[in-house]
């Protein structure tokens, strides 16, 4: 493919700058791709890409171990590329659109019991940073945020009289969440020492010691280190704890359109994998408990 052709990858992701730098790396790692199957099949022109050449680019990344998930995002960048194109009048169709990703066995996500969560909280130090952390970990489990969530709360997201959290999450929309009471009062023995630690004009609530915006990465490596510490023997991650909020929350309820709202997603079918841990749960129980789920030695 000649090298104006090749250009116009660069050019559509230019008009991708309302989305995330995660979502815009993306979308350019899934279109090189796309360029690489298409310059080895000599393809000169994206007008010339078909339906037909667009599914033997999805079997031929099946066959290099891809997953159905990743092969979805692969097709939506092209679809995306091919609406641009055809916005400019560069492409008549778009060879991507109805092409269907091989569906992957769905993988349930790991969480923490109740008493793994009560033991990982426990938490008694009082130095600054265990004390920081402490707070993270309560509000993640309260609320059931998300990592990036958590690290972009600034000081006027939280409202600890009335209980409640705004955050903002996927796709730039905001919700509220209640924050419960260990959360709360963890956050308050937070605050009476953050002024100490943050800079002058940091609005974040959760700082690092130098006194800036707490990283992501910073917050994964922290509750590696006191999972370890705590005794937990599994690899505990931050998702974990919003998927055990999540899975807690259904057990004792039921209301999964709560849960949905909870979590904020956009599609409920998102939230009812969390039925499927909730009857996981069950079952293990009934094959622990009941009389006529074993068999006889």
């Amino acid at each position: 493919m000649n090298k104006q052709e090749a250009s116009r990858i660069h050019q559509f992701l230019g008009t991708l700058q309302h989305l995330s730098n995660h979502t815009q790396k993306a979308y350019q790692r899934d279109l090189a791709v796309l360029l690489k199957f298409v310059d080895a099949h000599d393809v000169q022109k994206w007008d010339e890409l078909d339906g037909r050449q667009i599914r033997s680019f999805v079997a031929w990344r099946h066959r290099q171990g891809i997953g159905g998930r990743s092969l979805q995002r692969n097709l939506s960048a092209a679809r995306a590329f091919y609406r641009y194109l055809m916005g400019e009048g560069v492409a008549k169709h778009n060879p991507a659109e109805g092409v269907q990703a091989p569906k992957s066995p769905r993988r349930l996500p790991k969480l923490l019991d109740v008493d793994q969560v009560a033991q990982l909280l426990e938490i008694d130090d009082r130095g600054p940073l265990a004390i920081r952390d402490k707070a993270i970990l309560e509000l993640m489990y309260s609320s059931g945020l998300r990592l990036s969530e958590l690290v972009m709360l600034d000081m006027g997201s939280l409202d600890l009289v009335d209980a409640v959290v705004t955050v903002t999450g996927k796709g730039k929309k905001t919700r509220s969440v209640p924050v419960g009471k260990h959360a709360r009062e963890a956050i308050r023995q937070w605050l009476k020492i953050r002024g100490g630690m943050a800079n002058d004009e940091e609005m974040a609530i959760f700082v690092s010691q130098r006194g800036k915006r707490i990283s992501r990465r910073s917050i994964q490596q922290r509750l590696k280190q006191w999972a370890i510490k705590q005794g937990l023997t599994n690899h505990v991650n931050p998702h974990m704890l919003r998927h055990s909020f999540a899975s807690h929350l259904l057990e004792s309820s039921g209301d999964l359109r709560a849960v949905q709202e909870l979590l904020g997603h956009a599609d409920i079918s998102t939230t009812q994998v969390y039925t499927h841990l909730d009857f996981q749960h069950l079952a293990n129980v009934y094959d622990n408990a009941h009389p006529r789920a074993h068999k006889k030695k």
